[in-house]
């Protein structure tokens, strides 16, 4: 680093390290200050599915599947029925490919595009993840190229406290806090704030998404809405804080995420009642909302066989079950006794599906996907609802520059992710699988992308 200090300073290290690594391929200095040692498992990231949508990507021409920037946006758009940002969904849509296509060509991240599922709301098959299909993977790769590039410092654990600009409003320096409390102010000329939302801050969420406040918290412990302060101290715009992603299918036992492939292959949900209470594939975002709204806030999740051998493929859904979480049963009367529900309703429920699924009658809930018929054996997994990240934050541009509520740019700052507004509209039925992994990393690109002629 030069005596006046890194020209991005990056804080948070999970999408953000995407801005260090831009950065420093386009010639800058950067420095990633972390709150967290454990960062590499801790941290949002490092916890999602690492699925990124590109959208027109390479995997998919390979694969014979057409897709654009614009059918993408579309789809957030009817999903968030039309309440979400289209510009910034227009500009994440639209580096989407190139994003997935650089993170492997010049990170050597060996992504693969997901074929055997569709995720809810995704009209196209462009959801591209890493083998195993866990972000600490992914993280751990990106982490390991920051740690070979000589232009990126890293300091941890160590947490960004404030930013400071000049007279004419751009920022000149920040304020780090060390463990000890000690405090170090560091001149740079851009800061990128990816510390993610604020889902760990329990009095925000009551205020901002009261409806999720009593589920199961899933995500960093250090998601407190840092990025919200110092942004709003500096007159930053913010929008959207009233949405997230939850999920409704978070093992009580394990506490690991079962994941929502369990119901795309077949699976079905049921109450503390036996019984079925909406249509699973609407999205797993809103069905913990809804599930949470449910007698005793937990359910099950009912798959078979196949269901069960196709999930193997997440990482998650192997560490779920090897926790002794999943529950099997030879028939309708042993699965009730094994679960504690009531056996009548179980039996209804199991034998109403394997109506639908053979066409006898419509699901009264709209479901339409029982291509899959359950059969026995069957396996059960005690669920609860949690809310993994708040999906709302500061306002930015195309660029991921942070705006005022006049629309102008405060100079030289930047946000991604979870610190950022996203685009999931209101509340929690907008999220589509990789909202929250594309404005991370894809705002984290842009912004260091557009340091370059800056």
């Amino acid at each position: 680093m030069s005596a006046e200090g890194p020209d991005l300073v990056v804080a948070g290290a999970g999408g953000g390290l995407v801005a260090a690594l831009r950065a420093a391929q386009l010639g800058l200095d950067v420095l990633v200050v972390e709150a967290s040692e454990h960062f590499r498992r801790g941290n949002n990231t490092a916890m999602s599915t690492a699925m990124i949508p590109g959208a027109g990507s390479r995997w998919q021409r390979d694969a014979g599947i057409d897709d654009s920037p614009q059918q993408f946006v579309d789809d957030v758009m009817r999903k968030t029925k039309g309440t979400a940002d289209a510009r910034l969904a227009t500009a994440l849509a639209d580096v989407s490919a190139p994003l997935v296509e650089w993170l492997a060509d010049h990170l050597d991240l060996p992504l693969a595009l997901v074929t055997d599922f569709a995720y809810p709301g995704h009209s196209r098959l462009r959801c591209h993840t890493v083998e195993g299909r866990h972000g600490s993977a992914m993280l751990d790769h990106l982490a390991r190229a920051v740690a070979a590039e000589p232009r990126i410092d890293m300091l941890v654990p160590a947490r960004l406290t404030d930013v400071s600009v000049d007279l004419d409003g751009g920022v000149d320096a920040v304020t780090v806090t060390l463990p000890d409390g000690n405090t170090e102010v560091i001149p740079t000329r851009a800061v990128l704030l990816a510390t993610n939302g604020y889902g760990a801050n329990e009095a925000l969420v009551e205020q901002h998404a009261p409806e999720i406040s009593s589920a199961r918290y899933h995500g960093s412990e250090h998601s407190t809405g840092d990025a919200l302060a110092i942004g709003r101290k500096l007159g930053a715009d913010a929008a959207y804080l009233d949405a997230y992603q939850g999920h409704a299918a978070l093992s009580k036992k394990a506490t690991t995420l079962v994941g929502w492939a369990t119901v795309m292959h077949g699976g079905i949900v049921l109450d503390a009642t036996g019984r079925r209470f909406g249509d699973e594939t609407t999205g797993y975002s809103e069905y913990a909302a809804a599930l949470a709204a449910r007698p005793g806030s937990e359910g099950w999740v009912v798959i078979d066989r196949e269901v069960y051998d196709k999930c193997l493929s997440f990482k998650d859904f192997e560490q779920t079950v090897a926790s002794g979480a999943a529950v099997w049963a030879d028939d309708a009367a042993t699965l009730a006794d094994a679960t504690g529900l009531p056996a009548e309703a179980v039996a209804e429920e199991l034998a109403a599906v394997a109506g639908y699924a053979q066409g006898d009658v419509p699901d009264p809930f709209g479901r339409s996907s029982f291509e899959h018929t359950l059969t026995e054996p069957y396996a059960a997994i005690k669920i609860v609802p949690a809310l993994f990240h708040t999906q709302g934050g500061l306002v930015v541009d195309e660029n991921a520059r942070v705006l005022r509520p006049d629309g102008s740019a405060i100079d030289g700052l930047f946000a991604s992710g979870g610190a950022a507004m996203g685009i999931s509209g209101h509340g929690a039925a907008g999220y589509l699988a990789g909202n929250g992994l594309l404005p991370a990393l894809g705002l984290a690109y842009l912004a260091a992308s557009s340091l370059r002629t800056s």
